[in-house]
């Protein structure tokens, strides 16, 4: 066998271990169609940033970016410096916005190197930009952000004016961006206290105070998955859309504005089957007992893969398109569920945690409201020891032949 046999024979095998507890499969084509929906949606003026912060959400930035630049995203928004690296170094050169606060000089230095773009919340982060670029041969691109309402990164608005002039006379710096970021975009109409129009109000003050000192235009942008959704009146250069790309509506009164496909599905594999009667106690501190002879199934899941514990006696799996109650405390690695209603589940079967199964689905939503959290959370929550599946295959990153069936 050659090497590049044996090479291919070994990723096989990992593909088909890593599906033999549980794990997370990425649609691609759903993350493609829905850049492609929110494109059709913002029109050809407008740019669409894909923000693949915290791992793309979960469901993987290397996948998920490779898949949206094929779709038609513009840019990439990411939160820390190792995300902006983590799409460098695997050859992705498209702009990238390093939307979190980077405040040291090794960090800034790096986005020089790097050509990733660092967000300015005030003039010192912008003096060390300028310092560190001075002599370099290429001036460093940074974005500015506004506070105009969220009181948390960005300088105050007020000073926006002068702050783009500052940077603008800066030759070593090249001011590519000017943004804000909405409280309340994803507030149903007439509950957001008017503060969506008062943040744009002040984004508009801004805007309109540079035009009249003849400064020059950069790329600005204010919305983002809701306010990219709830209409087109502050979509500007950019929309940065997190959320939707993954195919989920940030809220329940915007869902399909735009039809969206959900890209995730949560798998696992029952490891276990028993018999017992009723009254029997399940899992840790007997929390549930049954009420009559019951088949319960093991499933390879658990709060340590990021299955919320305070989910447990309250949440569902799909098998064969049939809801099965979850009984008993969620632990670490495992989970319980009845399947007393579903004589065809055995040893080795696959259950769908999240996602859709003949007409039946459970979505991040359901999961959160049941929580008392956001979609956010409850995607973000799931962990690394999850493989993450691409599905069809990521095409910068082939699974090997054979690796999409079941094994």
């Amino acid at each position: 066998m050659t090497t590049a046999s044996l090479a291919s024979a070994s990723a096989t095998e990992e593909t088909r271990q890593s599906r033999q507890r549980a794990w997370v499969e990425v649609n691609t084509a759903a993350i493609q169609a829905n850049v492609r929906a929110l494109r059709r949606h913002i029109g050809p003026a407008t740019q669409l940033m894909a923000v693949v912060k915290a791992d793309a959400y979960g469901h993987g930035a290397l996948t998920v970016a490779r898949a949206s630049l094929e779709a038609g995203a513009s840019c990439f928004g990411v939160a820390t410096l190792g995300e902006g690296l983590q799409l460098r170094r695997a050859g992705i050169s498209a702009p990238v916005l390093v939307l979190g606060n980077l405040t040291q000089p090794e960090e800034l230095r790096s986005c020089l190197r790097w050509q990733l773009m660092p967000t300015l919340s005030s003039m010192r982060e912008a003096l060390l930009c300028q310092n560190l670029a001075s002599g370099s041969g290429r001036p460093m691109t940074v974005q500015l952000k506004l506070d105009t309402g969220m009181a948390r990164l960005g300088a105050d608005w007020q000073e926006g004016p002068r702050l783009v002039a500052a940077l603008q006379g800066m030759e070593a710096l090249e001011l590519a961006g000017l943004y804000s970021h909405l409280a309340c975009a994803d507030a149903a109409p007439g509950e957001d206290d008017g503060l969506n129009a008062l943040q744009q109000q002040r984004f508009e003050t801004v805007l309109t105070s540079l035009a009249e000192q003849g400064l020059e235009a950069c790329c600005r942008h204010l919305a983002n998955s809701a306010a990219t959704l709830r209409g087109h009146a502050q979509h500007y250069d950019l929309v940065r859309v997190g959320l939707a790309l993954y195919g989920q509506p940030p809220a329940a009164h915007l869902a399909g504005v735009v039809p969206l496909r959900p890209a995730l599905q949560i798998h696992a594999r029952v490891t276990l089957l028993r018999q017992v009667g009723a009254g029997v106690g399940v899992s840790y501190g007997h929390r549930y007992r049954t009420s009559r002879p019951s088949r319960l199934a093991v499933v390879s899941i658990g709060y340590a893969d990021g299955v919320p514990r305070q989910l447990s006696n309250r949440m569902d799996v799909l098998f064969e398109g049939r809801r099965l109650p979850q009984v008993g405390a969620i632990t670490m690695d495992q989970l319980v569920i009845d399947a007393t209603e579903a004589p065809g589940i055995e040893v080795g079967s696959m259950v769908t945690l999240l996602g859709k199964q003949e007409g039946e689905t459970i979505s991040p939503l359901d999961w959160s409201e049941r929580c008392g959290t956001i979609p956010w959370e409850i995607l973000c929550g799931f962990k690394h020891r999850l493989p993450r599946l691409a599905v069809p295959p990521d095409p910068g990153a082939p699974l090997p032949p054979g690796s999409e069936s079941e094994p």
